[in-house]
This record gives structure tokens, C-alpha cells and sequence, in this order.
């Protein structure tokens, strides 16, 4: 294969996870359904290489499960799964809010002041519904793990473990009470880093992320008694 060509089905196959990973945490592909490499080479106009490159990149990503003489499916989410993966991001970015302490810059913290105000503008204008859609450069989360400045903890969170995570947010979304305590909890965190409390920015962040966790373990429930 030349190079340009190699780069172009490199670039069809990342067009595809971004595509089929919305799809996946929307809900579009339901949890559990089988993946039809026919079926999704037709919808969207492409070879069996590049498509198959980018499930490989999905199963990667938490998103799609493959197993011999079964194929590749849509992940199930279950309340086991959801407590490990969330117990590895309380611990992983309770360190990234540490480490955003010392590595945040001035317009760092005064962006994400503005972004938490505009977060509250959206609660108090949609009558306190959830912002869960607010993704990628706008969510807090993402924010305070890249002003950790480590690039490991980067790639664990954001380009490994994120994914997963917003599919649980996602699919729990109307389970989910008052957003408001939340942004509450974002405000104190971030004050926390702006006043250089590493210990206590990092506590925060873990018991926001523990009561998350909590929080979806009762919405999973739920929606294992209405099925």
C-alpha cells in the first residue's frame, strides 16, 4: 500500500470511529446489538478495511466487544463494569486536579470560571435540565485533566477511558437528579485549585466522582427493573 494511501484509509477509519462512537453513546446503536460490517460499509459509503480498523479502535475504547464466532457488538453497560471504570477515574483524576494545582495557567482557570458560569446561565434558561451534551474542549472534566500537563494520565483518561464514561453519563442521563449540586461541586473544585489546595482539589474531585458513581449505580439499577 503507498503512503498516501495508507494515510487516507487511516484518515476514513478515525472519520468512522468519531461517527460510530456518537452513535454508540447516543444510544443510536443499541447496547448489545451485533455490528454488521456490511450493514455499516453501505450506510456510510466505505470499504471493509478502514471499517474494520476503526471497530478494532472501538474495542479499544471500551465501546465494542468481539468475541470468536460471535463477531463484534455494542458493549452492555452493567453496574460491575461501570464501578471499576469509575473507581479508576475517581483515583486517576483526583491526581489530575493535584497535578492541575501547580501546572493550570491564569487563563486556564479564567476560562473555566467563564465556562461554569455559562453552564449555570443553561440550568437556570432550560430550567435546571442536565448539560450532559457539553463534550471534547467544553467539559470540565476534560479541562482539569489536560491542565494536569502529564501526558500519560491524558491518554488514560481522555483517549482511553473517556469514552466509556460519557456512554454511562449518556445513557443515565434521565436518571440522573439535580444537576445544580454538581456545578455546585465544579465551583468548589476549581476554587480549590485556584487557591493552590492541592489536597483538597484532589478530594473534591474524588468525592464528585464517587457521588457519580453512586448516582449511576441507582440509574443502572432502575433500568435493569424496567427491562
Amino acid at each position: 500500500m503507498s503512503t498516501s494511501k495508507k494515510s487516507k484509509s487511516l484518515t476514513i477509519s478515525e472519520e468512522l470511529v468519531t461517527s460510530l462512537s456518537y452513535s454508540i453513546i447516543q444510544g443510536e446503536l443499541k447496547q448489545g446489538s451485533k455490528i454488521s460490517e456490511t450493514e455499516l460499509a453501505l450506510r456510510y459509503g466505505v470499504s471493509r478495511g478502514p471499517l474494520r480498523e476503526a471497530i478494532v479502535t472501538l474495542e479499544g475504547l471500551g465501546l465494542v466487544t468481539r468475541a470468536a464466532n460471535v463477531g463484534a457488538r455494542v458493549v452492555e453497560l452493567n453496574t460491575e463494569d461501570m464501578i471499576h471504570t469509575f473507581s479508576v477515574r475517581e483515583s486517576l483524576e483526583g491526581m489530575a486536579a493535584r497535578l492541575a494545582v501547580d501546572n493550570i495557567s491564569d487563563s486556564e482557570l479564567q476560562e473555566l470560571y467563564e465556562l461554569l458560569d455559562k453552564h449555570e446561565a443553561y440550568l437556570t434558561s432550560n430550567n435546571g435540565d442536565h448539560y450532559i451534551h457539553q463534550e471534547g474542549n467544553y467539559d470540565f472534566h476534560n479541562r482539569i485533566i489536560k491542565a494536569s500537563r502529564n501526558p500519560k494520565l491524558i491518554t488514560l483518561l481522555i483517549d482511553e477511558l473517556y469514552s466509556l464514561v460519557r456512554m454511562y453519563r449518556q445513557q443515565t442521563a434521565e436518571s440522573r437528579p439535580d444537576p445544580k449540586q454538581a456545578l455546585k461541586e465544579h465551583r468548589n473544585i476549581l476554587d480549590a485549585i485556584a487557591n493552590k489546595e492541592a489536597d483538597l482539589a484532589e478530594l473534591l474531585m474524588r468525592r464528585h466522582i464517587s457521588r457519580s458513581r453512586h448516582v449511576l449505580e441507582k440509574a443502572l439499577a432502575k433500568q435493569t427493573i424496567a427491562y
